[in-house]
């Protein structure tokens, strides 16, 4: 059975769990998958708004597609999650994507 195929077996088995569902997304970025990437993402975030290290990953997945405007809104929604949920190593990292993002 090929990972994909793995994470979405985890993914049916436990469905409130985030983990198998960003280990997907991370799969397909490594890929270059990079359209379905960023839908398992979105489904993460919309689900899981706080599970932090998607924010991260789905703002790299943005820039990889061209769409730095909108990796600056989820690095921005990111910091504010990171901060709220006390991990401020997260948001440190969210800061410096967000940095390379934004004009100076």
């Amino acid at each position: 059975m090929d990972r994909i195929a793995v994470f979405r077996s985890f993914i049916s088995r436990s469905p409130s769990d985030p983990f198998p569902r960003y280990g997907l997304a991370m799969e397909l970025k490594g890929l270059k998958r990079l359209e379905e990437a960023r839908e398992e993402f979105v489904q993460i975030l919309t689900e899981f708004p706080e599970y932090v290290p998607t924010y991260l990953m789905a703002g790299g997945t943005l820039v990889e597609l061209g769409l730095r405007g909108e990796a600056a809104d989820i690095y921005r929604k990111g910091i504010e999650v990171a901060a709220r949920c006390g991990d401020q190593h997260a948001r440190r990292e969210l800061e410096s994507a967000l940095a390379e993002v934004t004009p100076a």
